[in-house]
């Protein structure tokens, strides 16, 4: 008699805390404050504004743009006014559907955590015959 192999089912809640949404290229504090600044400005931001709003050296501020700029999410674009070159930051339009995205997870993160906030959600002590390592 040939053996059967049970297959084993995913509970409905698998993964539920997994946070796929997450995007790695947003999820880091410089590039989310960079992103959510030249959200709040579609026609972008002048670097040196960026700098400012968001707290960043030139070079970081370089790097972070660079690290979005590859990943699609921004547009850096080289000009002159008044004979001095400017350097203007903006979202691209897939940048600011995958920002919008990246915020609705986070924000569906937040709601996972706030009713747990206010109690903390841990208990005094280990279940009986539990020990803490």
């Amino acid at each position: 008699m040939p053996t059967t192999r049970k297959t084993r089912t995913r509970p409905p809640d698998a993964g539920r805390f997994a946070y796929e949404g997450l995007d790695r290229a947003l999820h880091e504090r410089a590039r989310l404050g960079i992103m959510s600044s030249l959200l709040a400005r579609p026609e972008g931001r002048l670097f040196s504004d960026l700098k400012h709003l968001c707290g960043l050296t030139d070079g970081n501020l370089s790097r972070h743009l660079e690290v979005l700029r590859r990943a699609g999410l921004v547009e850096v674009w080289k000009g002159f006014d008044h004979h001095r070159p400017q350097t203007l930051c903006r979202l691209s339009a897939d940048g600011s559907r995958r920002f919008v995205a990246y915020l609705q997870e986070l924000q569906r993160v937040c709601l996972d955590a706030a009713p747990h906030v206010a109690t903390r959600a841990r208990p005094r002590h280990p279940p009986k015959g539990w020990t803490v390592s």
